[in-house]
């Protein structure tokens, strides 16, 4: 059995670990700063999430709120309030590991010392696969693009992330890198997307809920 000393050594770390680490809410959802060199029209947003409905890290709409701040920030005409078409994001795969198990029973002998000097207490790690798919107000599927992503987040005091929020950064962090990674084949393809997206008018009677799937959307000249 634990003495009444040690317990209470480790709730007193435990608290300054919580309290020392840094806050995530700067980070969760920054996109890349990378933009299209011509972007794109102003686009609906729809989100699958896919795997992540069922991560104990990331809400609901984490990935909703990281893409459409990437949409708006970097890919799209953030000016025109109408929209011409639909970016859909699909989560395709998503898995987290914690490493560090070694580390973490080390930091228990030694009454969390470690954890004072910097030594971090696990990571989670999140490989993560995405698309990103391009559809007209018509319901035409443009393009559709691929990206991976890999996250290592620490947690640890002064220099690393607390506990209860690394694995929802860990999820967005790959989410963010896997979306990095699509950019670049979206900024070869923008010229062309742009057009097609003007030709096919704007979308009018539908949310960023979803995108239409079978070329029913209703079009404006």
């Amino acid at each position: 059995m634990p003495s009444p000393i040690r317990i209470c050594f480790l709730l007193l770390a435990s608290a300054l670990l919580v309290g020392s680490c840094k806050s995530v809410d700067k980070v969760l959802f920054q996109p890349s700063p990378a933009a299209l060199v011509d972007r794109l029209p102003s686009l609906e947003i729809a989100v699958e999430n896919g795997p992540l409905d069922q991560s104990t890290g990331a809400s609901l709409e984490d990935a909703q709120r990281l893409f459409e701040r990437d949409v708006r920030m970097n890919l799209s005409d953030p000016e025109d309030t109408a929209r011409y078409g639909y970016a859909r994001l699909l989560v395709k795969e998503a898995r987290t590991v914690r490493t560090g198990k070694v580390l973490q029973s080390l930091q228990m002998l030694t009454f969390m010392t470690p954890s004072l000097l910097g030594v971090p207490l696990e990571w989670y790690e999140t490989d993560l696969k995405a698309a990103v798919q391009i559809i007209s107000a018509k319901g035409d599927t443009l393009a559709t693009y691929t990206g991976a992503g890999k996250s290592r987040v620490r947690v640890a005091m002064y220099h690393g992330y607390p506990q209860t929020q690394a694995h929802r950064l860990a999820d967005m962090e790959a989410l963010r890198l896997a979306l990095a990674h699509i950019k670049p084949q979206l900024d070869l393809d923008a010229a062309r997307l742009r057009e097609a997206l003007l030709t096919a008018g704007k979308v009018r009677g539908y949310s960023a809920a979803a995108a239409p799937p079978d070329g029913s959307a209703r079009v404006e000249p």
